[in-house]
């Protein structure tokens, strides 16, 4: 029996959605894929296929936190069409997968489709090689499907500035595995981004498809703006998808941890030219006054004790809004390096501790923590026009 071809990793597909009606989105669906060969260039009758869509809060679709459930039905569909046995699955920042799954209103897609939906519970340490890390402990659920389909929510993203395609499969990492990840690279966002960019090669999805019909600006990726930008993205290659997203929304490669990672490492996949774009112009997508996430750090190559003194005025930190924190303890319980208490009934947050991961600001289900940027880090921001 003849190999089917392999995926063009250069080809990233564009197609403009302006809203989520289930018929629309569907056929802007079928659209966006056939420059690709279609679902069935990914999926082939009787394969296992797991949906792995951004569940990471319980927030309703309208919030643009969650992948919306109208581009979960319609891939579902398609991969149904194709003959796949399909499931979905993800490990949420903060609440139970159901919970979660069931307030973005993706659950109840799944079970009107018959799709099993799969609580990532069970790790499995997998051995990359020749990278910076040696082993990832990983959901037994992505390594047991024969293909995976990476379905982001294109967001602004306080730490690595934005989540698309490559920050989504952070999703493998189960439950309080994440924040062993994050105290592991500390204020290092740059190690955070490799960590990222290693994690997605070491379980390469077969397709990603971006949902950036509503994105997310600002104080992404939890508790951001919902912002109108009218565009799926596909691809076989998740960093190619982030290459082209980056462009969409106007940012630059300094502004996304991981892209800038990805392009002084000299990975392949991280410049427009080294791409092939199809489907709706890139040029007439772009989206302007897209409002990034405020800068968090910036070294100016300092080391040790110096850059230690300055830290506070080099990075930013995240600082409570007294008026809409609630002290409902989510950001104490899941702060990595325990950071954080409620004291005398107000939210305290010990800064000699505190890494800058911003777990707290992404998970806090009441947008009660802001981004406090130093004194250095404004007027750093404010040369590069980003403020």
């Amino acid at each position: 029996m003849q190999s089917p071809p392999k995926p063009d990793h250069t080809q990233v597909s564009l197609q403009r959605l302006n809203s989520y009606d289930p018929t629309e989105t569907l056929v802007a669906l079928e659209k966006l894929l056939e420059p690709l060969g279609g679902m069935s260039a990914f999926v082939k009758p009787g394969q296992s296929v797991l949906i792995k869509p951004n569940l990471l809060a319980g927030k309703t679709p309208e919030k643009a936190v969650t992948t919306h459930p109208e581009i979960v039905r319609g891939v579902i569909q398609l991969v149904q069409r194709a003959g796949g046995e399909v499931s979905l699955g993800d490990s949420p920042g903060i609440g139970s997968p159901e919970t979660v799954a069931r307030k973005s209103g993706i659950l109840a897609v799944a079970e009107e489709r018959g799709c099993r939906f799969v609580r990532f519970e069970t790790s499995v340490t997998i051995h990359p090689k020749g990278g910076t890390f040696q082993q990832f402990e990983v959901a037994r659920e992505l390594l047991d499907a024969d293909v995976v389909i990476n379905l982001p929510k294109l967001k602004t993203h306080q730490m690595m500035g934005l989540t698309c395609g490559v920050k989504n499969m952070f999703g493998a990492v189960v439950g309080l595995r994440k924040p062993r990840l994050h105290l592991q690279a500390g204020t290092d966002k740059a190690f955070f981004a490799m960590m990222l960019l290693e994690l997605c090669e070491a379980l390469p999805p077969a397709l990603t498809i971006v949902d950036a019909v509503v994105g997310m600006e600002g104080e992404g990726p939890g508790s951001g703006d919902p912002v109108q930008i009218g565009a799926l993205l596909a691809g076989s290659h998740p960093q190619a998808i982030d290459t082209v997203a980056t462009e969409l929304v106007g940012l630059q490669p300094h502004q996304v941890w991981t892209q800038q990672q990805a392009i002084e490492t000299e990975r392949p996949y991280t410049r427009l030219q080294q791409l092939q774009l199809s489907g709706d112009p890139l040029e007439s997508l772009k989206i302007k006054h897209f409002r990034a996430a405020k800068t968090t750090d910036v070294n100016f190559g300092l080391k040790g004790g110096l850059k230690h003194l300055l830290k506070n005025a080099l990075t930013a930190r995240p600082e409570p809004d007294h008026k809409l924190c609630l002290l409902c303890n989510d950001c104490v319980t899941h702060c990595p390096p325990e950071a954080m208490k409620i004291e005398h009934n107000r939210l305290q947050i010990d800064y000699d501790r505190c890494i800058r991961c911003f777990c707290c600001q992404e998970l806090c289900p009441h947008g009660a923590l802001i981004t406090k940027q130093g004194i250095l880090l404004r007027l750093s921001s404010f040369l590069r026009g980003e403020s």
